[in-house]
């Protein structure tokens, strides 16, 4: 009996020596615990789209949505992102005319007039540091913030560009393909007559939608003066400095564009039958208008009372009803 107590008693300290070793090294100086280890996000989009250097987690997209949803991320008015991009608005406010958050992995140019190029984190580092001016100070005293960011970073110090990081695998979750279109594309459902005229109409030359929104994001990514002054803006000449450029801004994809308004880079209607009406007989020239816009001389597309009735039917075909219910995207607060 005393024998089995001694060996007992051994093989404790034997372990113990073990355990409390393995936090040193031959040397006897302690080593850093091993760094947290992040879950793999799994997102159903080319790879190319993928930021390697910032992979998706599960730990990375959770603390992404807590900075989108998070009034600390703002350092001077205590905004959040959420509040001028509402899910239940595809992402966007009808008190901003901020461009949607809908399918921006795929996007390389941001802002209306382009002025941030590359990548959801050279974007998200713009309106981290830049915009928001976050205070870097209020979110490393911030102890959930803390923790956080060491388990999807392994970081130390809460920095801006992790920040960033951390809101673009968030933000590159916010897709949208689930719209009735998307369904009729895919022969799960049919459309109405009405929808159908309208879709028609859309591809057409006569309807002229197509040429900057007939991509499956419904938006070619590309800037275009489509005719809304005679005197415009300079828009991406801004950033360019080629006079070219006068009175060109960004196409927005029309996924959700029925939950989007205001439109136009300004904000100018509020409603989508102002937007039909203005393609249709409000179109106005300028020395920079976009060849595009073939119906200028004409002053737009001249439609009918139907048509215009039928092409509104198909834009509301976009509405991603999936997308602006998705819990995944909801405030975790």
């Amino acid at each position: 009996m005393k024998k089995a107590y001694i060996l007992t008693t051994a093989l404790f300290f034997v372990i113990a020596s073990f355990y409390f070793s393995a936090c040193k090294d031959d040397k006897g100086k302690e080593v850093p615990d091993a760094p947290y280890v992040t879950t793999p996000y799994t997102l159903n989009i080319p790879a190319s789209l993928l930021n390697p250097n910032n992979p998706l987690t599960v730990e990375g997209v959770a603390l992404g949505k807590m900075l989108y949803y998070d009034t600390l991320l703002d350092g001077v008015s205590g905004r959040s992102c959420a509040q001028c991009h509402i899910q239940k608005e595809g992402f966007s406010s009808y008190k901003s005319n901020a461009l949607a958050h809908i399918n921006l992995a795929w996007n390389t140019a941001f802002l209306w007039n382009g002025q941030i190029e590359g990548t959801m984190e050279d974007i998200m580092l713009f309106e981290v540091k830049d915009f928001f001016e976050a205070d870097m100070s209020k979110l490393n005293a911030n102890a959930t913030y803390k923790d956080l960011f060491k388990k999807t970073f392994n970081a130390d110090e809460i920095t801006y560009e992790n920040t960033s990081f951390a809101i673009a695998q968030f933000v590159r979750t916010l897709i949208s393909a689930d719209s009735r279109y998307d369904k009729y594309i895919q022969r799960k459902i049919s459309l109405t007559p009405s929808e159908i005229n309208g879709m028609n109409l859309y591809y057409s030359e006569e309807g002229d939608c197509f040429h900057c929104h007939g991509t499956p994001l419904l938006t070619d990514g590309d800037f275009h003066n489509n005719g809304l002054d005679e005197n415009p803006e300079e828009g991406r000449m801004a950033v360019t400095t080629n006079p070219q450029d006068r009175g060109r801004f960004k196409s927005p994809t029309l996924r959700n564009i029925a939950l989007t308004a205001p439109y136009m880079h300004d904000g100018r209607f509020e409603t989508l039958e102002e937007v039909i009406d203005f393609y249709s007989e409000g179109l106005k020239y300028s020395p920079t208008i976009d060849p595009l816009m073939k119906q200028i001389h004409a002053g737009g597309m001249q439609l009918s009372p139907q048509e215009k009735a039928d092409l509104l039917a198909f834009l509301h075909t976009f509405t991603d009803s999936t997308f602006i219910n998705n819990p995944a995207f909801a405030s975790p607060f």
